[in-house]
């Protein structure tokens, strides 16, 4: 996304400057009208596809072992405080504070065996599928990157990529950004005066309008000093204006327009960040499904916090309820929708945690092995997939390597992870590793 830096003041309804002045870039999820268009007319390259994903980022990696791969038989001190409990599907079961996630197993594949994990508190192995210093020193891109460049915009007005990570304290947990390739396949972020520009519907049509003149003035005088060399942003910027007026995107991020009852079955939750990492604000498992369904290709949301060294199984009173009220909703909401053939959900952390309980009744980092959830995609769900040793500390049968999750997003998406993409200089770059495979008993 590009950003044409101002001064931070403030228009009186709350937009920052510099905020509008990057509407080309946030509007349309970094894509120049040229891109957009060549995008349209990609039709059998991927373009005309209606598949989409949702991935749910656990900030600081979830305790396997106390909520979906339960080790009752374990030693004291490894097997926990909770308890296992039936499910839908005969002989899975997961752990007592999960429910409604019990209830709705048979639409999820529960992966118990990803190995291949760094330890390491990031977003980056989990989103580029690559460790932070290697996506950081070759410029691995965001998933999402990958998807605009190789498939573009589903919809005219809603940008291919869109992202709800908040900005943490923690910055490894924020974001991945484009990488290699550019700025222009950057995520539409919808977080702060991000968000509220795109609301537009709390600005007057004629102060609306006033601005779109002064965007216009700004750009003649930055074509008469020729001090910034953009090519084509002002028909970027056109666009962004379409897309800020057909409130398509706006109306998806209003959740006040859903049904209260699917609302409520979702649990709202709070925006107020947990620990250094993200908040459970369960409005935005919604915002994610409404997005899809307006035209995103890729939704990523941030979620939780989960690190817990100390007072682990406290912890997991206080927020599993939410985490199985909201991910449950979200599952099912794709499949009563008619969206499971289309939509994959995916929903993971960096690692998993310790067999052992370790003196502050918490669990440690663990990144010999990790869980995750898969559900939609038209994917073979209602299974579990591979599992880990007595202790929870090792993949007994079935390991999955972490890019093989990746690989599975980009197969269900219709992008071969084999393939590459072209870089800002031309030059082609393998999406994944050559050894990433899509889970053969999902696909």
């Amino acid at each position: 996304m590009l950003t044409l830096f101002g001064s931070g003041h403030r228009y009186c309804d709350g937009v920052s400057r510099r905020s509008f002045l990057k509407i080309g870039g946030l509007a349309m999820g970094g894509l120049s009208l040229p891109e957009l268009l060549r995008a349209e007319a990609r039709g059998a390259s991927g373009g005309s596809s209606n598949k989409s994903v949702i991935m749910v980022y656990l900030t600081g990696g979830l305790a396997h072992q106390d909520t979906f791969d339960l080790k009752p038989d374990a030693p004291e001190g490894i097997r926990g405080e909770f308890k296992p409990i039936a499910t839908r599907v005969p002989g899975i079961e997961v752990g007592e504070l999960l429910p409604r996630m019990a209830a709705s197993i048979d639409k999820v594949a529960v992966l118990r065996s990803i190995v291949g994990l760094r330890d390491e508190h990031s977003s980056f192995q989990n989103i580029t599928g690559y460790p932070m210093d290697v996506s950081q020193r070759e410029g691995k891109p965001h998933f999402g990157s990958v998807v605009s460049k190789v498939q573009g915009p589903r919809n005219a007005v809603v940008p291919p990529f869109i992202d709800l990570f908040p900005t943490m304290q923690h910055r490894p947990y924020n974001t991945p950004g484009p990488g290699h390739l550019g700025l222009i396949h950057g995520a539409a972020r919808m977080d702060g005066d991000d968000l509220a520009l795109l609301k537009q519907t709390e600005v007057a049509p004629a102060r609306f309008a006033g601005r779109k003149q002064l965007l216009t003035q700004f750009d003649q005088f930055r074509r008469e000093v020729d001090t910034v060399q953009v090519g084509g942003m002002e028909s970027v910027y056109r666009r962004a204006f379409d897309v800020l007026a057909t409130s398509r995107v706006a109306q998806a991020l209003d959740v006040e327009r859903e049904d209260p009852k699917l609302r409520d079955r979702y649990g709202i939750g709070s925006s107020k960040h947990l620990g250094d990492g993200a908040p459970m604000w369960n409005d935005q498992l919604l915002i994610a499904r409404r997005l899809v369904e307006a035209g995103a290709r890729c939704v990523t949301v941030a979620y939780g916090f989960w690190d817990t060294h100390g007072n682990n199984f406290g912890h997991l009173r206080n927020h599993l309820p939410l985490f199985d009220q909201g991910i449950s909703a979200l599952v099912e909401d794709i499949y009563a929708r008619g969206l499971d053939q289309d939509v994959t959900v995916v929903v993971w952390g960096e690692f998993g945690r310790s067999p052992k309980i370790n003196k502050d009744a918490g669990r440690d980092h663990w990144a010999p092995v990790n869980g995750a959830l898969m559900a939609g995609g038209g994917m073979k769900v209602g299974q579990v997939i591979g599992s880990t040793d007595k202790l929870g500390g090792a993949a007994a049968s079935h390991p999955i390597h972490y890019h093989d999750v990746l690989a599975t997003v980009y197969h269900n998406l219709g992008i071969n992870p084999h393939s590459f993409v072209q870089d800002k200089s031309g030059r082609p770059i393998p999406i994944l590793p050559g050894t990433a495979t899509p889970i053969a008993e999902l696909v």
